[in-house]
């Protein structure tokens, strides 16, 4: 009964794909919010702005695809790669990394020392440097960023990666000082081992001051950066457009302008790739790979794997019975992983670590609780459940990097789980009111997934399983897990600067996390992107995005 059971609603999920993908011209046409895409496309189309204007002695418009709109465009606020994606044109950082890794690189700092207690740095920055408003860029400028992002409120990173709270606005930074027009010292409590790597995250991207005045709440709608492209418009749920930084310090970019165009539909997004509407897209289907790739007009692009995705199982949701371990360990006994990442069809492998294997300090010792159902019904009538629950799943209707399909992933879990009697209330959200719902605590479980930002196993246990980011309201931790172990260990591997004891913390914490299972981990994937042949020198960065002025268009 079980495998009829999930092997029945896999052939229904399949054969639903094969209905979208027959009716894909019905369905762009049917939706009001895409059809409007299509409309403005059209017009754009009329204009010369479109995919279609490449290398022909006019404007060079480079239109970009995507499941979902940016939440905002202050770099700072946000942790969705939607938004990222945008303010990764038009903000610098100090450091930035390499074009195909996590090295890092000058950006607007040229150089850099530490002191050998690793708590003072100072950065030499560049001095012909302007903001998009024209005014000029020195160490002042950097100054007001992190005093701003200190000075508490939304600023979600600034707490995730220094362990700002409440109680401790700045977190391990005590003093941020210009000590000339273009050099700039931070003081630290302790050395902080990801500090640099840190630096190079689009989260701080350094803003335009006068513009942070200017318009003060609005500030997110009104971006102004020093990065290779200015913002221009904003249609919410439609499209974004920059247009290139003439006075860009670094490679001036070769395209005049990008529009971010929002096309929800994995299907729909691809027939506008197919039809020269766009010129290029992430968040395939799975079974359009292959279609892609035989298509002489089009180019698959793969990702380098450095992300998760999960099911988060909510450990601190008063009644729910998420909060028993033997609960959350039958739950990831009762999945079929291996069927559940089926549905990937080739771009994912099995999770059993809440960090990538591409990670130094992934431990690969530690065995996956696999799939057995008479166990995970006894450890349900050992936490006092023989006859089951109802619980909910949250799940993104949109497409993610690390989950191409959520709405599927959830119905084959759902089947799954009622094999142990537990029975699934599958709740469907928009990317923003996903990312809401869940940092709030809403759910019982949910979906969601990270792409490493920069290259430290810091940044995924820290920002997703640590005590520290298990904050209702903003949590990076929706598991919501709090561990004075796992802490305890986290915290010691940041102030370690030998690299060897670092692995030795991080290998115990994974080992730990695993056996409290505050997560259903899924699937690490290598996201592919579709682009039109004419594209040329896209490299997808592992990190989930990339900054546009390299590409070319012909």
């Amino acid at each position: 009964m079980k495998k009829k059971a999930f092997w029945m609603l896999l052939l229904s999920v399949f054969a639903m794909m094969l209905v979208l993908a027959a009716c894909q011209g019905e369905q762009v046409n049917s939706d009001d919010d895409n059809s409007e895409d299509t409309n403005d496309s059209e017009e754009t189309a009329d204009s010369g702005e479109t995919a279609d204007s490449g290398d022909d002695g006019g404007e060079k418009t480079f239109v970009f695809g995507r499941g979902a709109d940016a939440v905002e465009l202050d770099p700072s606020k946000v942790t969705d790669g939607e938004s990222i994606y945008v303010t990764n044109q038009l903000y610098d950082t100090l450091v930035r990394y390499e074009q195909e890794g996590t090295e890092v690189v000058p950006a607007l700092a040229t150089k850099w020392e530490t002191s050998d207690d690793g708590k003072e740095w100072t950065f030499q920055l560049r001095d012909d440097v302007t903001f998009h408003d024209g005014t000029d860029f020195t160490a002042e400028d950097v100054v007001f960023n992190f005093e701003r992002w200190a000075s508490g409120g939304d600023y979600v990173y600034y707490g995730y990666m220094f362990g700002a709270s409440e109680d401790d606005l700045g977190g391990i930074i005590e003093k941020v000082e210009a000590t000339g027009d273009y050099e700039v010292k931070f003081t630290l409590s302790e050395p902080n081992a990801p500090f640099l790597n840190t630096l190079a995250m689009p989260p701080f991207g350094i803003a335009s001051p006068d513009a942070v005045e200017e318009h003060g709440d609005d500030y997110f709608k009104n971006p102004v950066g020093t990065g290779p492209f200015k913002f221009v418009e904003w249609k919410q749920d439609d499209q974004i457009t920059v247009e290139k930084n003439e006075d860009y310090f670094g490679e001036v970019a070769k395209v005049d302008k990008v529009i971010f165009r929002v096309i929800p539909d994995n299907g729909a997004r691809f027939m506008e790739l197919q039809s020269g509407s766009i010129d290029a897209m992430n968040g395939m289907n799975p079974q359009d790979i292959a279609q892609a790739e035989d298509n002489e007009d089009l180019k698959v692009i793969r990702r380098p794997s450095m992300n998760v995705g999960y099911m988060a199982l909510n450990t601190d949701k008063e009644g729910s019975p998420m909060q028993s371990k033997e609960v959350r360990q039958a739950v990831n006994l009762a999945i079929d992983k291996e069927k559940l990442v089926s549905l990937f069809e080739g771009i994912g492998k099995p999770a059993k670590n809440p960090m990538p294997p591409s990670l130094w300090g992934y431990n690969d010792n530690i065995e996956d609780y696999g799939y057995d159902v008479e166990e995970a019904k006894s450890l349900l009538a050992e936490a006092g459940y023989p006859d089951g629950f109802d619980v909910t799943l949250y799940t993104m209707s949109n497409p993610r990097p690390y989950l191409p399909q959520p709405k599927f992933a959830a119905q084959a879990i759902q089947e799954m789980l009622k094999e142990i009697n537990v029975n699934v209330e599958i709740v469907e959200n928009e990317w923003d009111s996903h990312l809401v719902a869940t940092e709030n605590g809403e759910h019982d479980m949910a979906f969601l997934g990270w792409t490493g930002d920069n290259g430290d196993p810091d940044n995924f246990l820290y920002v997703l399983l640590d005590k520290d980011n298990a904050k209702v309201g903003s949590a990076g931790n929706i598991a919501f897990y709090k561990s004075d172990e796992v802490h305890d260990l986290l915290k010691k591997a940041q102030t370690e600067l030998d690299q060897d004891k670092r692995v030795e913390y991080y290998m115990e914490a994974q080992e730990l996390i695993h056996e409290d299972a505050p997560w259903f981990p899924i699937a690490h994937t290598t996201p592919p992107l579709a682009v039109k042949q004419g594209v040329e020198n896209y490299i997808p960065h592992p990190t989930g995005s990339e900054p546009f002025n390299y590409l070319d268009i012909n």
